[in-house]
């Protein structure tokens, strides 16, 4: 059965990423076909002139803007990919978490290590690889240093590839404006070549190498501002669920060891103090 506050996150996730792809698919469309963006004008061979849009300026711009576009499309797919993965249904879920608790407060190892194996979260499969080096024969510490250093290898092994999904938007946010200037110089070169070779050229016969240069330099800046902003956004994300999966450990941990060693700290409590 899904609990309400699970339903409650599930909703507003989805609410948030309908929410993007809106949001992104309006500046798309904006930016595709707003006429006044980088227009030129357009001469038909009469006197009158109209506007060309940005649309037909990327079409213009030819194989010069296929890598952004492809750079664009893997953008757009990372950031969607990554929204769906991290999430706390994904990597520390509050049924989970109160069940491992449970059995971690009772001192049920065993069972606490079964429930874990059968999870495929982060949270889960963190537990089954941390819970096996829990030491009973040690009341003192449970053997808490070597649980530790087990969830650390956990981490150390599975956090690479969350990252990896998460740090192509850092490559594409880096490449874009790299291609953006690659077809810049592109333009600014057939503008060059046209001067060269009519002379005095006139300044509509240079529109179509400027506007090649302007198209690719903006629509790279275009794709990198979201990709960088993205991957912090998205690296902030998984590392602050990773931290609660950590916190979630070490509170389980906790548990055990109060249960274990509950009458040697109320041994401890000076007498007259242990109703207050």
């Amino acid at each position: 059965m899904i609990q309400p506050s699970n339903l409650l996150r599930r909703t507003q996730f989805r609410r948030q990423l309908a929410l993007f792809v809106l949001l992104a698919g309006g500046l798309l469309f904006l930016f595709y076909t707003a006429p006044e963006v980088l227009a030129q004008d357009k001469d038909d061979g009469g006197d009158a002139k109209e506007k060309a849009t940005a649309f037909d300026n990327l079409m213009d711009a030819g194989l010069w803007m296929v890598p952004l576009y492809i750079a664009s499309i893997a953008m757009v797919a990372l950031i969607v990919y990554n929204f769906i993965q991290l999430t706390k249904t994904k990597f520390n879920p509050d049924d989970l978490k109160l069940a491992l608790l449970d059995h971690m407060a009772n001192c049920r190892v065993r069972s606490a290590i079964e429930v874990s194996s059968t999870s495929p979260t982060y949270l889960g499969r963190l537990m089954a690889n941390a819970l096996p080096h829990v030491d009973a024969t040690d009341p003192e510490t449970l053997g808490r240093e070597q649980v530790e250093d087990a969830i650390a290898e956990f981490t150390v092994r599975e956090n690479p590839s969350h990252m990896t999904w998460i740090g192509y938007l850092g490559v594409i946010g880096q490449i874009a404006p790299m291609l953006g200037l690659l077809g810049t110089v592109a333009g600014m070169m057939g503008a060059f070549n046209t001067l060269a070779a009519e002379g005095q050229a006139d300044p509509s016969s240079l529109a179509g190498d400027i506007g090649l240069a302007m198209v690719t330099t903006l629509s790279g800046l275009v794709i990198a501002i979201p990709s960088i902003f993205f991957y912090f956004l998205l690296r902030n994300r998984f590392n602050g669920l990773v931290a609660a999966c950590h916190l979630d450990s070490s509170d389980m941990l906790d548990a055990s060891y109060q249960a274990v060693n509950a009458d040697q700290a109320m041994a401890k409590v000076p007498e007259g103090l242990q109703a207050g």
